[in-house]
């Protein structure tokens, strides 16, 4: 039986340049492959080729502390600043821990204030990635 097996989210973990964002509520990232139609004679059918892959990805943190102050002033200040972070996702029931570290990260946006009476707080970091290296992955038994 696998029921057990399936990884819980509850166990991941993401550090933003080596620090543990410990309010994590949620995360992702993921490749989005640009493509281009291939039109073939004789096939009335169009198919596809990949042209290009996009990083992108965000990170939910419950409002506890600010992030990413120091980022966004030496944006303002005319700086690209980017970041590297590395997710984990370690349940003790699974097969294994996956970690992904994501390189040349670029942060899309600063949420400066955002709340509304009777709800804890969150705020979503958006961001795009290039590279990726799967530090820790969880193969098929």
């Amino acid at each position: 039986m696998l029921d057990q097996r399936i990884m819980n989210g509850t166990c991941g973990e993401v550090w933003v340049d080596d620090e543990l964002w410990v309010e994590l509520e949620s995360a992702q990232a993921k490749y989005t492959y640009n493509k281009s139609d291939i039109n073939m004679c004789g096939e009335m059918t169009v198919g596809s080729k990949v042209t290009g892959v996009k990083g992108t990805g965000s990170i939910v943190v419950h409002k506890i502390y600010t992030r990413n102050i120091s980022r966004s002033d030496q944006i303002l200040a005319g700086r690209d600043v980017r970041a590297k972070i590395i997710m984990k996702l370690d349940d003790p029931d699974a097969f294994g821990a996956e970690r992904v570290a994501l390189y040349d990260v670029s942060f899309d946006d600063e949420t400066i204030m955002d709340f509304a009476a009777g709800s804890p707080g969150k705020t979503t970091h958006p961001f795009t990635f290039g590279r990726r290296e799967w530090l820790d992955r969880v193969e098929p038994r």
